[in-house]
């Protein structure tokens, strides 16, 4: 009889345990999703999956696609589920090694826009521009796709050829095939000009190694004499916002480099501890200039330690922050928008340059670099 009393009582036990985990799964969910109870309908939907889906099935599958699907919601183009190609993907982007053809694309009004094709890399090379949109890849409409997907199906094994059917800013439609090979971005080049003593830093994107080589560059160009210094960040889509931040604190005087503001209200400001401007100061900067690049242009425009020439940058001001979800995969994710020196925010706005230069692609003359060292000459003509 005791023995009985016992069981009844370890089954009744048992029993309040589940009522209990299950209330408390319910009413997370409730706290989670509203009143309108989407947690427990996706449990639902899973349930009936299991039970009836006369099918086979990956259960790791079913969970990614309601990850991506979850996200893809947010229509945000930068919050994207990563697998674990993209985010094996992402992990080479940042480490300036990768396969394919060298674009960098961002997403605007559901279009698929080039941002910035690499210098030397086969996209460059195809005569892809920055401002152009992706229509087709291999004879495929893209609309509907999330960007990693775009980007996904760009990339492919070295030596393999991908088609795309590209819009000019005309409207013109083209089929471009190009070759994919391996993308290895040198971040960092410098040189003085000619006949003078101001030194061209020019920098292709912000990776894992920008800071430290930007100020190598800096300090090799300072020994051979450089009085006044140009920063190319033209095509350049951004990357590491730390790496942002070191270059800015070689040329930005103390005080703030940008403030990085979360949901809840909480700012981090990243400041400069440079005790004056060294040099002169001239930025070039264009449509493909996005992100980290604005970062550095912001920061310098708004506390005048130089002067930006070309035309008004990309519009890419939030910030995304990169969780690892286990097993290789991860999800990227808009956590805070960020802000220059003086309050700005320039998402979707751009930054305009202080003097707006226009490119001529009729001719093989930079008017834009043109007008930086005549700037600069001047400036140092006028510390005589």
């Amino acid at each position: 009889m005791k023995k009985q009393v016992s069981l009844w009582v370890t089954i009744l036990a048992c029993l309040v345990c589940i009522v209990l985990t299950a209330g408390g799964l319910a009413w997370g969910l409730y706290r989670l999703t509203g009143n309108n109870f989407g947690g427990l309908k996706f449990l639902r939907a899973l349930s009936l999956v299991e039970a009836h889906y006369e099918g086979q099935y990956d259960k790791d599958k079913l969970f990614e696609g309601a990850i991506s699907g979850m996200v893809k919601t947010l229509d945000d183009p930068y919050s994207v589920y990563l697998d674990k190609e993209s985010f094996a993907s992402l992990n080479d982007t940042t480490e300036g090694s990768f396969g394919g053809v060298g674009i960098v694309l961002g997403k605007k009004d559901k279009d698929f826009v080039v941002v910035a094709p690499l210098e030397g890399t086969p996209g460059a090379k195809a005569g892809i521009k920055a401002g152009e949109k992706i229509r087709k890849i291999d004879g495929k409409d893209v609309a509907g796709l999330q960007l990693e997907e775009v980007v996904g199906k760009i990339r492919g094994e070295n030596g393999t050829k991908v088609e795309l059917t590209i819009e000019a800013k005309n409207g013109s439609l083209r089929n471009v095939t190009v070759v994919r090979g391996e993308i290895k971005i040198e971040s960092v080049a410098s040189k003085m000009l000619p006949g003078t003593k101001i030194g061209y830093i020019r920098l292709a994107v912000f990776n894992d190694n920008t800071g430290a080589d930007f100020l190598k560059a800096y300090q090799k160009l300072e020994g051979e004499g450089m009085q006044a210094t140009v920063l190319d960040l033209r095509q350049n889509p951004g990357g590491l916002l730390n790496e942002a931040v070191k270059v800015a604190r070689v040329l930005v005087p103390k005080g703030p480099i940008v403030s990085v503001t979360d949901r809840q209200g909480r700012t981090v400001t990243q400041e400069s501890q440079l005790p004056a401007i060294k040099y002169p100061l001239a930025v070039l900067v264009d449509h493909g200039s996005a992100s980290a690049s604005e970062i550095v242009a912001g920061a310098i425009q708004d506390t005048h330690a130089g002067k930006l020439f070309g035309v008004t940058t990309f519009g890419k001001g939030v910030v995304q922050t990169i969780y690892r979800m286990g097993n290789a995969t991860g999800l990227k994710l808009t956590t805070a928008n960020y802000y220059t020196p003086s309050g700005r925010s320039i998402n979707k706005v751009g930054i305009k340059p202080d003097e707006v230069v226009e490119l001529n692609e009729q001719t093989k003359d930079d008017e834009q670099l043109n007008a930086a060292e005549t700037y600069l000459k001047q400036e140092l003509q006028g510390k005589k």
